[in-house]
């Protein structure tokens, strides 16, 4: 999966997006002018292929939501889990209106998939997650994600969980170190596994794996360990799914070398698709050192995840359930910014 740098595809887009070895695109902020350029953008990305791209972005909400002008502002989802201690079962349906609202608006322009719902666990230490998490207990994240899921999934979308096992449990942030969490394996799988575990058990399509070292298990970060991908998340927790890297431009990802050393140390582990963003340069690089390889199941689970029911713009602002999402997902928004001016 590869990025683009502007609003418009290039000659050297298409080169890169025709490639064999490209399965999708992430989009971000500097790609994104309106809904409705957004959407003409992927109907080009769309008709470049047969079986078609996929098509994703990071639309969590809070500070993680890369398409905002035109689109619903969404909460970041721990203002779910403060709902939840106080309205357990409205914080559960307020999670299936929010991604279904979430999904809907992206399904509309023609994007396949949001990274979403954060499984992570808010232990008041990332940096990088904080309230992009749901809660600090691993059975209200669980609770939360699977009504979350339920949404996008009445949207058309497919939900793709992050970061497996867990990344809560350090304080450094991987886009700018490789951190390491030296808990025991037992402690990870009663804790930050658990959201992973319920998912998966409730049919979830996709997993994005930390950049983590957990040293008590393995001395590789997750994303590159057939520890982690095959023995626990395919083996113990029975996971059918498709399996994303992280990113491999973040500095956790030095420690595998260049970057066609990256990819297939994240292939060779258990992932069915890498990420390689903000570098064309050494996106082509992966591409030319990995034009032979082949994963047929690898392909096979990807394809589940394109979009599917799509309602154009237009339409779907008509619908009475877009109104009534847009309203339930503001006053909650409204709420918290009440709480933060008290």
């Amino acid at each position: 999966m590869v990025d683009i740098p502007g609003t418009a595809l290039s000659a050297d887009d298409r080169r890169r997006l025709r490639h064999p070895q490209v399965g999708g695109v992430i989009l971000f902020s500097r790609n994104y002018e309106s809904p409705q350029q957004m959407a003409t953008l992927i109907a080009e990305m769309h008709a470049l292929r047969e079986p078609r791209l996929l098509v994703a972005v990071d639309q969590e909400g809070g500070r993680v939501q890369r398409f905002r002008d035109g689109f619903t502002r969404l909460p970041p989802v721990g203002e779910l889990g403060r709902l939840h201690d106080r309205d357990p079962h409205r914080a559960q349906a307020l999670a299936t209106q929010t991604g279904w609202l979430m999904a809907s608006e992206l399904r509309a322009i023609g994007v396949d998939l949001s990274f979403a719902p954060v499984l992570d666990i808010d232990r008041e230490l990332c940096p990088v997650i904080g309230d992009r998490a749901f809660h600090r207990e691993p059975e209200v994240v669980a609770r939360l994600a699977q009504a979350y899921q339920k949404g996008m999934l009445a949207a058309g979308m497919q939900a793709v969980g992050k970061h497996f096992p867990g990344h809560g449990g350090v304080n450094v942030d991987s886009h700018l170190a490789l951190p390491t969490d030296t808990r025991a394996l037992v402690d990870l799988q009663m804790d930050d596994m658990l959201p992973f575990a319920r998912m998966v058990h409730q049919g979830l399509a996709g997993i994005m794996a930390a950049h983590v070292i957990y040293s008590a298990a393995d001395a590789r970060p997750a994303g590159f360990s057939r520890f982690w991908l095959q023995d626990q998340l395919r083996g113990e927790l029975g996971f059918q799914g498709a399996i994303f890297s992280d990113d491999l431009s973040m500095a956790a990802a030095d420690c595998a070398g260049d970057f066609p050393s990256r990819a297939r140390a994240a292939l060779t582990a258990g992932c069915d698709m890498v990420l390689v963003c903000n570098r064309c340069d050494a996106a082509d690089q992966v591409l030319e050192q990995l034009g032979d390889y082949s994963d047929p199941a690898g392909r096979a689970r990807l394809a589940r995840l394109h979009g599917r029911n799509a309602v154009d713009w237009a339409a779907l602002h008509a619908t009475d359930d877009w109104q009534r999402a847009v309203a339930a997902v503001s006053a909650y928004d409204e709420a918290r910014l009440l709480d933060m001016d008290m």
